[in-house]
């Protein structure tokens, strides 16, 4: 059969409510231009992001009247370390409230001042966090990565002689990790290759460093390989998902993707004294290391996550609905991240509309003008995220694509709303910011327009 279908079906249904554009055009003013500040039940289909946003399935359902609230040592966590080590083969397993939690206890742990972080592309947390603690964040994609039109399987790969490069330049005692984010969000959702995780982790060896995976999304990025990098078509994605976590040292994970949950995080280590130290501090900020701050049903929730998402039929359905969307757009000229990734498409707003200049944000105008349009709520990757004093490679508009939440007329909405505002592109109008915090200020800025 040509057409991919979901593979479950709905059980329980949750209203969604319609505006007219006059509402959200007041909606849109009163949130200040930021998609961050407008109220979740005012937004029709929304794809500000992935994280938190997937349906749980009946058997996570079942597994949250199961969770065992025992402050310390509950069978719920236990369950989940044996799924864990299971997949991933990491024996320390701490959980963690959410991803950007594992990242703080990481960097408070080993980053600090004069240090330098490398990885394919810090995420927006991982890099406020490796700066919180006084580190430098440092990206080195391919060169690849900066070519939307470039049809290359894995964009998300680090250039691995300019890892190289920077150790030498830097000295290796400066560097106390080096990371690889899986699959690369800030570079449009791209996946990493097994021949580039194995090439950055043969630099590591030689230079004697630890190489740690942001995994938030290893499953789709395992799916990937196995669809694209030659060797892989008859292996399981769990065997590759195992490949991929034996060449690491350590991994902070956000289970909001992969893990299917709408809360929860691992840090994953295997250097004992540093996971000792792990522990101690979790303690101190996140509670007990046998729940890390999340109840003993969101850890039940989290183990049934990490089994299903691992399923053939899923992951099929989840990248085939991406392609299909992003085939939609590329017929109407729509300019994106090619190829579709695993988790989000990615709009080229620069392309889209070149009339507004980088300085006036033409990813947060276009955010502005699809929830005018069609109440579809999105997520600009540009100068607005990158914040001060950084020029990113693109100007990007994120559609993030929550996990078994949305179906076929749903994309096709999306696609019909994209298509309606590029042909009125030049509608389109720059923002300025009116307040801003000096970190992360995408989340709560404010801004007008032009």
């Amino acid at each position: 059969m040509k057409t991919i279908i979901e593979p479950f079906r709905i059980k329980a249904v949750e209203p969604l409510r319609m505006t007219t554009r006059d509402q959200r055009e007041q909606i849109l003013r009163e949130a200040r231009f930021n998609p961050f500040l407008i109220r979740g039940r005012d937004v029709l289909i929304d794809l500000l992001t992935d994280s938190g946003a997937s349906a749980m399935s009946s058997e996570q359902w079942a597994g949250i009247m199961r969770g065992d609230e025992s402050y310390a040592g509950s069978d719920s966590f236990y369950r989940l370390r044996d799924v864990l080590k299971d997949l991933t083969g990491f024996d320390n397993v701490l959980p963690t409230h959410q991803g950007r939690a594992s990242e703080r206890i990481l960097f408070d742990l080993i980053g600090g001042k004069g240090k330098v972080v490398p990885n394919n592309a810090h995420f927006d947390t991982t890099r406020a966090n490796i700066e919180h603690s006084g580190a430098e964040a440092v990206n080195l994609p391919i060169a690849e990565a900066a070519n939307p039109r470039s049809r290359h399987p894995f964009k998300g790969n680090m250039d691995v002689a300019a890892l190289e490069a920077l150790i030498v330049r830097t000295g290796r005692e400066r560097i106390p990790v080096v990371m690889m984010t899986v699959t690369n969000n800030t570079a449009g959702g791209q996946p990493v290759s097994m021949e580039n995780l194995r090439a950055v982790r043969a630099v590591c060896d030689r230079h004697r460093l630890p190489l740690f995976i942001d995994a938030c999304r290893f499953a789709e990025n395992a799916w990937l390989i196995r669809t694209r990098e030659p060797g892989y078509e008859g292996r399981t994605v769990k065997e590759i998902a195992r490949e991929m976590f034996a060449l690491a040292d350590g991994a902070t994970i956000s289970a909001k993707k992969d893990g299917l949950v709408n809360i929860g995080g691992l840090l994953m280590i295997r250097e004992p004294e540093l996971f000792r130290r792990a522990c101690n501090l979790l303690i101190l900020t996140e509670g007990f290391v046998t729940y890390g701050g999340l109840a003993g049903r969101d850890l039940e929730a989290m183990a049934q996550g990490y089994t299903e998402v691992v399923d053939h039929d899923y992951l099929a359905y989840r990248c085939r609905s991406l392609e299909y969307l992003a085939e939609r757009l590329l017929r109407a000229g729509i300019q994106i991240i090619e190829p579709a990734g695993g988790h989000a498409i990615y709009i080229d707003a620069a392309h889209f509309a070149p009339h507004i200049p980088r300085a006036l944000f033409p990813g947060q105008a276009l955010v502005c003008g699809l929830y005018r349009a069609a109440g579809i709520r999105a997520c600009e990757i540009g100068s607005l995220m990158a914040g001060p004093g950084r020029t990113p490679d693109m100007e990007l508009v994120r559609l993030a694509i929550p996990r078994r939440v949305y179906t076929q007329s749903h994309f096709d909405y999306v696609a019909e709303a994209c298509e309606e505002v590029f042909a009125r592109r030049d509608e389109l109008r720059g923002l300025r910011i009116v307040e801003a915090p000096e970190v992360l200020r995408h989340f709560t800025a404010t801004l007008e327009e032009v």
